[in-house]
């Protein structure tokens, strides 16, 4: 028999959520509310995200299929973005675009932001000589322009794979991952429930793990979003200059350089919509990622 007690104290608990869920919802609303263009990057996000993940459905045409009837035909029906060189579909080229371009931004963000934060992590709490050396190595690191870098990467593992381009991308992310988790941890190592923690014997890497880290996620969730465009169009001046993904297999990149850049006063749909494609997909993260930041920086909240 349930004690009315007990009834009590599960009714409160219940209340108490709906109440949480209910302030959630109210902040979130008033930030897309208040930041309008963060609420355009989100719906922007959103819809490629459904482009990529539905790829296969949407796209009208196989865009690896060649048509030489239907040469460089201008947009319309039922080529809605017009045909390339190889009378391929342009839009649904760009469609599974999208894909390439969301799943190497993803991936290589959440590596690079991933090692970057643990290195940050440890760099940040155990300081000392580790710190100054991680430093120093990560100061040389970012003197290295992020496509520079990318290309070493690359063509120093001498192989052109989807693995590959992850890990080139993820390598330009991983500094500027230590840094901001680093200064996350440093802050947050003298605060006073870490000092408890220390005090009745926690080790470090029990503090690390369940009382720095976990305060330190929205920082992390931060520079994740803010570099997703960033990812993106590394990928893109890689495909660009031709050591990106490989053809047939389309890449937003890949489509603006190789012949179709011979065409761009004959056929320049064939630029144009890629290149719409790519700018709007990463002004919408860069949106979304400053709505992001204001939400979850106290600092920046009311500004």
């Amino acid at each position: 028999m349930v004690e009315p007690t007990e009834i009590l104290e599960r009714s409160d608990q219940a209340a108490g959520l709906e109440r949480r869920q209910r302030t959630f919802a109210r902040m979130a609303w008033h930030h897309l509310r208040s930041k309008p263009l963060g609420s355009i990057g989100l719906i922007v996000v959103l819809i490629v995200a459904i482009f990529a993940i539905f790829a296969d459905v949407i796209a009208p045409f196989d865009y690896q299929a060649q048509k030489y009837d239907a040469v460089r035909v201008a947009p319309g029906v039922p080529h809605l973005f017009g045909t390339d060189e190889f009378g391929r579909d342009v839009f649904s080229r760009v469609v599974h675009g999208a894909r390439v371009s969301l799943l190497v931004g993803f991936a290589s963000v959440l590596l690079g932001t991933g090692v970057g934060a643990l290195l940050g992590l440890i760099s940040g709490y155990f300081m000392g000589i580790l710190d100054s050396g991680m430093q120093r190595l990560i100061d040389m690191w970012m003197a290295l322009p992020d496509l520079i870098l990318a290309l070493a990467i690359v063509a120093a593992l001498g192989e052109q794979s989807m693995e590959i381009l992850i890990i080139a991308i993820a390598a330009t992310i991983l500094p500027r991952g230590v840094r901001v988790i680093r200064a996350s941890t440093i802050s947050l190592r003298e605060s006073d429930y870490v000092l408890s923690a220390r005090a009745i014997g926690a080790s470090d890497w029990r503090v690390i793990l369940r009382h720095i880290a976990p305060n330190s996620m929205a920082p992390f969730l931060i520079i994740m979003s803010s570099m997703f465009g960033t990812a993106i169009l590394t990928e893109a001046g890689l495909s660009f200059l031709g050591l990106g993904i490989e053809p047939p297999t389309p890449s937003w990149g890949g489509m603006l350089t190789g012949q179709a850049a011979q065409f761009l006063r004959t056929a320049p749909w064939m630029l144009v919509f890629p290149g719409m494609a790519l700018s709007i997909t990463v002004l919408g993260f860069a949106f979304a990622g400053d709505a992001l930041r204001d939400i979850l920086d106290p600092r920046q909240r009311g500004r």
